[in-house]
């Protein structure tokens, strides 16, 4: 009979992580969720105000505090990449003409944090131990941290 747990000990380390991590990863997840987080950067998107330039530190700040639940391991490349595609930007005023190309990865970069931030605290406050048979949020935060 099979288990219902995964027992790879790295997976079980990074569960053990996140739930001790849990307070200040929601509270991370809150604050992105305000009005001055992730509503107010899309919309300035939108508006084509140099302000989106903004998200970059949210942005950051969140790959920051997932890295540090597994710090013996890069985050995964894909990731890392639309990260560094959608930060380290300042703001240029011939980036008015070429508008999406330059601001569109930073609201790229920010959303792939956040559900990965998301899915971190959602699994966090749900398993007690990290299941064989997985969701595809769980399975995506595996797949964050290279392992699946």
């Amino acid at each position: 009979m099979e288990s219902d747990e995964d027992r790879r000990p790295e997976v079980g380390r990074l569960l053990a992580a996140i739930k001790a991590n849990l307070p200040s990863l929601e509270t991370l997840l809150a604050t992105l969720d305000e009005h001055w987080g992730l509503e107010d950067g899309f919309y300035r998107f939108y508006h084509q105000s140099f302000k989106v330039y903004g998200v970059q530190p949210l942005t950051t700040g969140i790959v920051d505090a997932l890295a540090a639940l597994r710090p013996e391991a890069p985050l995964n490349q894909w990731f890392l990449a639309i990260v560094a595609e959608g930060t380290g930007k300042h703001f240029e005023q011939d980036h008015n003409r070429v508008w999406l190309s330059v601001t569109r990865p930073m609201v790229e970069a920010l959303f792939h944090a956040r559900y990965f931030l998301q899915m971190v605290c959602k699994y966090g406050r749900e398993f007690e131990a990290p299941p064989a048979a997985m969701p595809s949020g769980w399975a995506a935060v595996l797949y964050l941290f290279n392992l699946r």
